[in-house]
């Protein structure tokens, strides 16, 4: 099986455009910044939710924290929070947000390698394993297992496909794992899944990108118009998304091909 190549990962995430929207992998479509705020405020609702039982008088590892939109949160809600994130361009723009926050240190280093000097009591790993190829994401787990508190967790929100794993190539890499997979690694290293929840602002969003990422394929640069259609896209699918799900449900439709999920964890 193909690998993952680190120097093009960091290289595109070097480049990559510190904006509310680079997280997300939406830039280029056309959808306007609201996008980003729609889909991580859904997101906050699932997370606040996965964390009624967590310990907030610990301390948070936030484990490649681009430009820190969840930094900041759990800079809110947790006592401590230690972020860690090896794109310098990301790094320096969640310096830039989180810079006023006293409970905040900040890491530019190595994911793979870094080690906290105190016991932890959540990890949040937000679309990190994606970016490392199979081994790496067995020795961080088995390594992490050791850095959390007794009653400590871990939640990790990850792109996902239907069925086993398709590794993408190019200058934009990265390797999608179905769930199933993803639970034979966790519980491989020594965790019990608690919970498995989708993330359906995710999935809508990919709705759209797929669609435009097909129309961008058909039609020629000079008239695909992406500034005009992608927000009339976004603004459809916010509308429609009842209707679109509800479908979805009961023809099964495997569209989008890309899914997204969020993992609670605990060690066994």
């Amino acid at each position: 099986m193909a690998s993952l190549d680190y120097g093009k990962v960091q290289e595109f995430w070097e480049k990559a455009e510190p904006s509310s929207l680079s997280p997300y992998m939406m830039n280029g479509f056309g959808f306007p910044d609201s996008s980003a705020k729609y889909r991580f405020k859904a997101e906050l609702k699932t997370m606040k939710r996965l964390l009624e039982k967590a310990n907030c008088n610990g301390t948070v590892l936030d484990l490649g924290s681009g430009v820190g939109l969840w930094t900041s949160f759990f800079a809110e809600n947790f006592s401590r929070v230690i972020a860690v994130e090896s794109s310098l361009s990301l790094y320096q723009a969640l310096v830039a947000r989180c810079s006023s926050y006293s409970n905040i240190q900040i890491f530019d280093e190595d994911i793979r390698l870094f080690e906290p000097k105190t016991p932890i009591s959540l990890i949040f790993s937000g679309g990190l394993l994606m970016y490392l190829n199979e081994n790496d994401v067995r020795n961080l787990l088995n390594r992490l297992r050791g850095n959390l508190e007794p009653d400590g967790i871990i939640i990790c929100r990850e792109t996902t496909v239907r069925n086993g794993t398709t590794i993408r190539q190019g200058n934009y890499q990265a390797v999608y794992r179905s769930v199933s997979v993803y639970n034979e690694i966790f519980q491989a290293t020594g965790f019990q899944v608690l919970k498995i929840e989708k993330n359906t602002p995710y999935v809508l969003m990919e709705m759209g990108i797929q669609f435009l990422e097909n129309w961008k394929k058909l039609i020629p640069n000079p008239v695909q118009m992406i500034s005009i259609l992608g927000p009339s896209v976004y603004y459809s699918l916010r509308l429609l998304s009842p209707l679109l799900f509800g479908i979805q449900k009961i023809v099964k439709i495997e569209y989008p091909k890309l899914e997204n999920h969020f993992f609670v964890l605990k060690p066994i």
